[in-house]
């Protein structure tokens, strides 16, 4: 499995002018997964080493990759060769077994799908993510949700991509350019997460970053990271639609 695999390329469309790009990330962000991604993980983790999760998976904006070889080398495990790739791949079955699981006891966090919608709507704004997730799990999650339709995944960035967050976004940049003929840079690119990975990745870039206070991070913490506007969550949209348009939010 290709795990930075995305969709096929749509054809160019020349001599567009860059405008905004925005990027989402997703989990703590715009969904809560519940117990199901955990389960996924710790049977996956079964299923390819033989033995049992015993020390947690992180769920701190990591990249998949890293947190991958991360817990693998936690448990004493060496991630080269087939296994990283085994495990990976596992991880995606898990997941799609659970996708009933992940509809039940997981939930669109409020405000969210009405964010998506009004910057959808704006003027001159491409739409898509940019997550630790794989590229297939963004999709799985997203779907479930009933969040696909908003964003372009085409354009997207993903855990499969790279190691660390940071390089994430330079892929998004080469997909919207190969795709759509559109360079944008991290002055055009607005990055969206719960996370202080997601706002140092937007400073790697020179993006403007917002900080939504929904995962484990704190407001506090999110502002003193550098955050561009800190948001407690997505359930005012206008404030939303400020922060991502460069105005001040209410």
């Amino acid at each position: 499995m290709t795990h930075s695999a995305v969709a096929p390329e749509a054809p160019v469309t020349a001599g567009m002018s860059a405008s905004r790009l925005v990027l989402w990330d997703i989990d703590h962000t715009l969904i809560e997964c519940g117990d199901a991604a955990r389960q996924a993980y710790a049977a996956a983790f079964q299923k390819a080493t033989g033995q049992p999760l015993t020390v947690p998976w992180r769920f701190d904006g990591r990249t998949e990759l890293a947190a991958a070889e991360e817990v693998l080398r936690a448990h004493s495990l060496n991630p080269g060769g087939a296994l990283l790739d085994t495990f990976l791949d596992l991880i995606v079955t898990e997941l799609r077994v659970r996708a009933d699981d992940l509809a039940a006891h997981g939930r669109v966090l409020p405000g969210a799908l009405e964010a998506l919608i009004a910057v959808e709507a704006l003027p001159g704004v491409r739409q898509s993510v940019l997550t630790g997730n794989l590229y297939p799990l963004a999709i799985l999650k997203m779907t479930v949700f009933g969040l696909a339709g908003h964003v372009d995944f085409r354009l997207g960035a993903y855990g499969g991509d790279a190691l660390e967050r940071a390089d994430l976004p330079r892929h998004a940049f080469d997909r919207v350019h190969r795709r759509l003929g559109t360079r944008y840079c991290g002055a055009t690119t607005v990055i969206i997460g719960d996370t202080l990975r997601d706002i140092s990745t937007a400073h790697a870039v020179g993006a403007r970053s917002i900080a939504v206070a929904t995962g484990t991070t704190s407001a506090d913490e999110l502002t003193a990271a550098g955050a561009d506007v800190v948001l407690p969550d997505l359930t005012d949209t206008t404030a939303v639609v400020k922060a991502v348009t460069g105005k001040t939010a209410v």
